[in-house]
Formats: structure tokens, C-alpha cells, sequence
């Protein structure tokens, strides 16, 4: 009941938030450029760190969340211009320089305020014990947007991620559908960096996407694994973190530490399965 009472909007959070992170995950690991979801979620942290030098709240009012949307949509349109085909540049290169950039930048930003260093650790790791009804309830909503989107450009966007040859022979215009695809992917990442940090985005964003391609090769099983992994670790951690009070845990932290142990395991379970496969056959 305790869980309930204090931790209900964490929870429901914990259960309702992560659905949107899994499914751009899948398409993170399928474009293979793992770092862009850690770049556009230091991105919205370069924003809302403008914001408090400006002596906002980070966790309230609006010029953050629209400092952190107006950094993310110009960081999407800086990842859909640098899409380029270069034999010694790969895409992945220039996302991993934009990230560390704007992690220095950040932390450049925030020396300046009276409380950098506690804002540099807020921005990284969150607070998910703290989170309001009125975030979780604004945040579910425009994942739900965002979400409709996607469903009804489902297959462009499927397109442009796994067969993006396919989609250039077909003269989709790759470079504006990339913006598009970022742009609300830096909503959501947006959304929840404020909420969680920028470790757990990333931990959201990878770890069940890779858990799930490699227990299956199969899309809509893929997104059915990623959100069982998503679920399973942010509950563990929420319950470690609140019940085992001897440990005192952070929960952030908590939970990417389960999401590593998952990682392993299903690690071992494709370990074994190719095993039993090979005396199989």
C-alpha cells in the first residue's frame, strides 16, 4: 500500500512512459547509430541548462521544456543534414561529436549558475521519486500524439530506417522525412529527460531494443520484448530503490543496473539457444 500511495505517479510513469522510448529504440538500433538518442537527450539538457542560467526552475515552468523542444528540433535537423554517405566519415562519427560538444557546452552553462554542479547531476541522472501527476499525465499525452503519427506513417518511417537503399530508389526525400523522424523523437526524449536524466533516456532507449533483436528477428515480437524488458527493470528498480530502505538506492541508477543484469540474460538465452541449435542440426 505504501508503493501505492507515495510512489503511485512514479509507477504509472515507470509503466506508461518507456512504451514510446522502446519503439524509437528499435529504430536506433536499426539504423545502427546508437549514440543519437544519448545525443538528443544531452541536447535537451544543453536547453533546459540555458534555462536555469536564465534562473528558471529546471523541473517547472515553461522556458526550460521550450528551451529543451527548440535545441532538440535544431540538434534533429543538424542529425537529418548530416546523414551523408562519406567512406572514412561514418554518420555515427559526427552524432558522437555533437554529443560530447553539447555535454561540454552544458557543463559550461551550468558552472555559471549558483548550484552547477547539483543541476549537472539532476540533468544526468533525474529524479523519478519526484515526478507530478500533471508531468506524466502532459508527457503520456504527447506520446500519444506522437504516437498517431507514427502509426499512420508507419511504414515510411519503417522504410527510411531499415531499407533506406529501397527508399531512395523509390524518391522519398530521406534527408526530410530523417527531420521528421528526429524531430519528434527529440519530443519524447525531451519529455523524458526532464523527468529522468539523461542516463536512464539512453538506458530506455538501448537496452531493450538490443535485448529484444537478440532474442528475435521478428519487428512487432521485438517491440512486444522491448517493452517486457522496459517494464520488468523500471518496477525491480522503483521496488528496490522505495522497499529496501537499508539500502537507501537512487533509483535512476537502480534501474540501469537491472537493465544491464537483463542485457546478460538475455545474452546467456541467445548463448543457449544457438548451442541447442548447432547439436541440433
Amino acid at each position: 500500500m505504501n508503493l501505492l500511495t507515495l510512489w503511485l505517479w512514479p509507477l504509472v510513469g515507470l509503466i506508461l512512459l518507456p512504451t514510446a522510448l522502446v519503439y524509437f529504440g528499435l529504430h536506433v538500433v536499426g539504423r545502427g547509430i546508437i549514440f543519437v538518442d544519448l545525443a538528443l537527450a544531452q541536447i535537451a539538457a544543453l536547453g533546459i541548462a540555458v534555462a536555469v542560467l536564465f534562473g528558471a526552475d529546471p523541473g517547472h515552468g515553461t522556458l526550460p521544456y521550450a528551451l529543451a523542444v527548440l535545441f532538440t528540433i535544431g540538434g534533429a535537423a543538424l542529425f537529418s543534414l548530416t546523414r551523408f554517405r562519406h567512406p572514412r566519415v561514418p554518420h555515427e562519427a559526427i552524432i558522437g561529436i555533437i554529443y560530447i560538444v553539447a555535454a561540454a557546452a552544458a557543463t559550461l552553462v551550468l558552472s555559471r549558475t549558483a548550484a552547477g554542479d547539483e543541476e549537472i547531476k539532476n540533468l544526468l541522472v533525474g529524479n523519478l521519486l519526484l515526478v507530478s501527476r500533471l508531468e506524466v499525465l502532459r508527457t503520456l499525452a504527447l506520446y500519444v500524439l506522437v504516437g498517431a503519427l507514427h502509426f499512420v506513417l508507419r511504414r515510411r518511417f519503417h522504410m527510411i530506417s531499415f531499407e533506406p537503399e529501397e527508399a531512395v530508389r523509390q524518391g522519398i526525400r530521406v534527408r526530410l522525412w530523417d527531420f521528421v523522424f528526429y524531430a519528434t523523437f527529440g519530443l519524447v526524449v525531451t519529455s523524458f529527460v526532464r523527468i529522468a536524466g539523461v542516463y536512464l533516456v539512453f538506458s530506455y532507449l538501448i537496452v531493450p531494443a538490443v535485448c529484444a533483436a537478440l532474442l528475435s528477428s521478428r519487428t512487432a515480437a521485438r517491440l512486444a520484448i522491448g517493452w517486457v524488458v522496459a517494464f520488468t527493470a523500471g518496477i525491480s528498480g522503483l521496488l528496490l530503490s522505495t522497499q529496501w530502505e537499508s539500502l537507501d538506492l537512487p533509483t535512476g541508477p537502480t534501474i540501469i543496473c537491472i537493465f544491464g543484469l537483463l542485457l546478460l540474460l538475455s545474452g546467456v538465452v541467445t548463448w543457449v539457444r544457438a548451442r541447442s541449435s548447432a547439436r541440433a542440426g
